[in-house]
């Protein structure tokens, strides 16, 4: 039988390694690429400006690949259970392909999909592309529970094998064979919509880090051409406050799906091959990777996995709740260069580095302001391009030392921390060019500046830039000991619960004297 197929792009924005796609295409008479926006979520205000222009550029991109085909991309806006349902009626589908989703959101409108597709005779056909392996597979070679250490998902992993290899793109004869033809008006009906038209205000004119599966696979061919600095990656060695970024910045790329892990993947293996010296995991570029399916693994195995809640690997504790610290925390206001930095990049450009992300998760949580983690992972979920439901909830709560990370003992300062790969502070005069006349004795502590010299600098603190909210010496200290507390209370809490009662304790005595009696 020949179907009336359509894609359905979620995730997984490239015509490279796209097995749902070609399975799409295989066999049909009539195939449509199709995107659903929903308008929910541009009112909802849980997405920022700079996620919303790249989602849009990598549209625009992924539809010119397909004009490039012979095809186009129909973008259509509502909800999936709305969208659907129609266009199963008005295109008389009878197959419908998409990229598998694990996360939890996805999970349940996947399987309302799968139940509507059902009900109108279309068959579903899923297929794994975003992560390097299966993960349900992963958890089930881990004797059905995610991996909860880097080294259990290493050892699992070998077990299983390399990963598949990425698939090639449909050629132009595979689309020819099954393309609709394009109407003249597909633009008013189908195109992507400008940033305008969805009603969100763009924060700088320009994006840095344009979206899309051309710039994807640029980026990712430039840097594997470094084949030297390949194999001497080591992420913590990288700088968190460079000028530049000092890693790849393919993290949105990957979050997309404009790059398929796959891909990058074998191409650093590729490298590898060729010089034979190199870095190893966790700290490799390939070890990136794999951080990144350990997260998902997790995220894929454990209930609430973005919450402290009802989390089962969460630890459990009384953060406090301050809304003037957070809004602090939010805007760049803390009084901190090195925070206030990081936070206004955040804000303007939607990507900082990882230590980057290290250092303000910690000055939120255990270090100096003692707040959920959950609060810290909706901002990133907000301004972040990379942000990522399984990568953003596990990072921060390893950051917060409440899963994966237990030494919470060792905090980052939000002083020394900025001095040691920027000791000048061009990064904050960068990002806070209130302070950019600044003494450098003074950039990371302008609070301790004489007067004199503030007022020389134009900066005065208390007016032009905030003091300090907390001091990070003393909150830190205190904010260790509130931890080790809460852990203890805990791991007491949990061999209470294991620890039989003294009731039950009696009986099975009694028991045990009565069994020995009847022998």
């Amino acid at each position: 039988m020949a179907h009336r197929t359509i894609h359905w792009f979620r995730k997984g924005l490239r015509i490279h390694d796209n097995p749902a796609l070609l399975a799409g295409l295989d066999g049909s008479k009539e195939f449509r690429p199709i995107f659903i926006l929903d308008p929910h979520f541009v009112s909802s205000g849980l997405v920022g400006a700079n996620r919303w222009r790249f989602l849009l550029e990598s549209l625009r991109d992924l539809d010119n690949s397909f004009k490039k085909l012979g095809s186009r991309l129909y973008v259509l806006q509502g909800t999936p259970l709305d969208v659907l349902p129609r266009i199963f009626k008005e295109w008389n589908i009878t197959r419908l392909t998409f990229e598998m989703d694990t996360e939890p959101y996805a999970r349940q409108r996947d399987e309302a999909v799968c139940q509507l597709a059902a009900e109108h005779g279309v068959e579903v056909i899923q297929r794994v592309s975003h992560t390097l392996f299966v993960t349900s597979s992963v958890i089930r070679n881990n004797g059905g529970k995610p991996p909860l250490t880097y080294q259990r998902l290493q050892t699992v992993l070998s077990k299983m094998g390399a990963p598949a290899r990425p698939r090639e793109p449909p050629t132009k004869e595979a689309i020819h064979k099954c393309a609709v033809p394009i109407e003249a008006d597909h633009e008013a009906k189908y195109g992507v919509p400008t940033l305008e038209q969805l009603g969100v205000k763009p924060i700088q004119e320009e994006s840095l880090y344009p979206g899309g599966e051309t710039e994807a696979l640029r980026r990712m061919g430039e840097y594997l051409e470094r084949k030297d600095w390949v194999c001497k990656f080591e992420k913590p060695k990288t700088q968190p406050n460079s000028l530049e970024p000092s890693t790849t910045v393919l993290s949105p790329y990957l979050k997309f799906g404009c790059l398929s892990p796959r891909k990058f993947y074998y191409g650093i293996q590729d490298v590898y091959r060729e010089k034979k010296n190199y870095t190893k995991p966790p700290v490799s570029l390939e070890g990136q990777l794999l951080w990144r399916e350990f997260f998902y693994t997790a995220a894929a195995g454990t209930p609430n996995f973005h919450q402290m809640v009802d989390n089962p690997v969460c630890l459990q504790l009384p953060w406090d709740n301050n809304t003037e610290f957070l809004e602090a925390w939010k805007y760049g206001r803390t009084g901190y260069p090195f925070i206030d930095a990081i936070m206004t990049q955040l804000r303007q450009e939607g990507w900082i580095h990882h230590l980057a992300r290290h250092a303000v998760a910690c000055f939120l949580t255990r270090g100096d302001l003692w707040i959920s983690w959950e609060e810290g992972e909706k901002v990133f979920e907000e301004l972040l391009l990379d942000a990522d439901y399984s990568l953003n909830a596990g990072n921060w709560m390893w950051l917060s030392a409440s899963a994966f990370f237990h030494q919470y003992f060792r905090v980052y300062s939000p002083i020394v921390f900025g001095k040691k790969t920027d000791p000048t502070g061009q990064y904050i005069k960068k990002y806070l060019p209130v302070l950019k006349k600044m003494p450098i004795q003074y950039i990371y502590e302008p609070w301790n500046a004489p007067r004199s010299v503030q007022e020389k600098a134009g900066c005065i603190i208390g007016q032009d830039y905030p003091r300090p909210i907390v001091d990070h010496a003393q909150v830190s200290k205190r904010n260790i000991g509130r931890m080790k507390e809460a852990r203890a209370c805990q791991a007491s809490a949990k061999s209470d619960n294991k620890r039989p009662t003294e009731e039950s304790q009696t009986t099975k005595t009694k028991s045990a004297k009565k069994s020995k009696k009847m022998k």
